[in-house]
């Protein structure tokens, strides 16, 4: 089945512009896991967020579950007034990913990403995410899968599993398969995150989205810092349509603003402020969230000052939000004093 243009992703593109209305790649955050949930999609769009988002990666099969489908409910809720991101999902059965893709559009979805990049030992036992390089017919089945529920469809993976020259023949099958945009994680599976992002490929790759599927949009992924990085990269490799980015986003939250700025710390005190406010709502009337994951956030917002370390520390010891706001009131005085020192 072949898509016809998305008018989804048509107005993404004609939506991102230079603030002198000039055209721009579109920028993306990365679907990650166990961060890219409903609290911090909002905590980035209030930094000064990208062009769109994505969901956590979903397991299809539980999607379509009558009793798994409870458990992930919470990676695809999205909240009033937020903008709408794009569902990731993966898995290994056509009929999962058919029956999951066509429950989106319902709960106010209008894309779907395929995920054939995710490194994870599990969910390659499963032979889903980039154990998909190893096996072309199954990708080619779920991404035709995926086309049944009428949504444009991307797909996002890696250069290869092993090896990096395995990347010409695995992206010319993905490019075949008339996908709207196809992004691509610039490292293989066994690289993980190890090896530096391979940026000298990207004209390779461009050269064979233009032979093979000139229509389809090219999104690079890795290593790419903010929004500055991301410009320079597009400039640099002509035809690249769309940045995204994803551990940039952990070290600094205020990555996709468009003009570089010292933020100040009662600034990011405020966004740390601003999740906690966050993580309260979902998790009293959404799903259940485990606190542990919210201390991963901490040295996001508070570093880069004399004693940053020592309040971290003293956060990670804190077991619920209302220990975390007391901590933070306690240090108020050393907090504006701290910050007059950076200045």
């Amino acid at each position: 089945m072949r898509q016809a243009k998305s008018a989804y992703w048509q107005k993404v593109v004609d939506s991102a512009k230079n603030s002198d209305g000039t055209p721009r790649p579109f920028f993306s955050m990365a679907p990650m896991e166990a961060v890219t949930d409903t609290i911090f999609r909002r905590v980035v769009a209030k930094a000064g967020g990208p062009d769109i988002y994505y969901t956590e990666f979903t397991n299809a099969a539980s999607m379509v579950h009558p009793e798994a489908k409870f458990s992930v409910q919470g990676r695809l809720a999205v909240a009033d007034g937020e903008e709408m991101p794009i569902a990731q999902i993966w898995g290994s059965k056509p009929e999962a990913i058919a029956g999951a893709a066509k429950l989106l559009p319902d709960l106010g979805y209008e894309a779907v990403d395929l995920n054939m990049g995710c490194p994870d030992g599990t969910v390659i036992k499963n032979s889903a995410g980039s154990d998909l390089i190893r096996h072309h017919d199954t990708a080619i089945a779920l991404i035709e899968a995926a086309k049944e529920s009428g949504l444009p469809v991307s797909v996002k993976t890696r250069l290869g599993f092993y090896r990096i020259d395995e990347y010409e023949e695995w992206l010319t099958t993905i490019l075949e398969q008339d996908i709207q945009v196809l992004t691509i994680h610039l490292r293989t599976r066994k690289e993980m995150s190890k090896a530096d992002a391979h940026f000298e490929l990207i004209d390779d790759i461009v050269a064979l989205r233009d032979k093979y599927a000139p229509n389809t949009l090219l999104q690079i992924n890795g290593d790419i810092k903010n929004f500055k990085h991301g410009l320079e990269l597009a400039a640099a490799h002509p035809g690249v349509d769309g940045i995204m980015i994803g551990r940039g986003v952990l070290e600094d939250p205020y990555a996709f603003n468009h003009e570089e700025k010292k933020h100040s710390l009662s600034e990011s005190i405020d966004l740390l402020k601003y999740q906690l406010d966050l993580y309260d709502e979902v998790n009293n009337s959404v799903t259940p969230k485990h606190f542990e994951a919210l201390k991963r956030y901490f040295k996001i917002y508070l570093r880069g000052f004399a004693h940053a370390a020592k309040l971290r520390q003293a956060l990670m010891e804190t077991h619920a939000t209302d220990e975390v706001r007391a901590l933070l009131a306690e240090h108020e005085d050393d907090l504006v004093r701290w910050e007059k020192e950076q200045r």
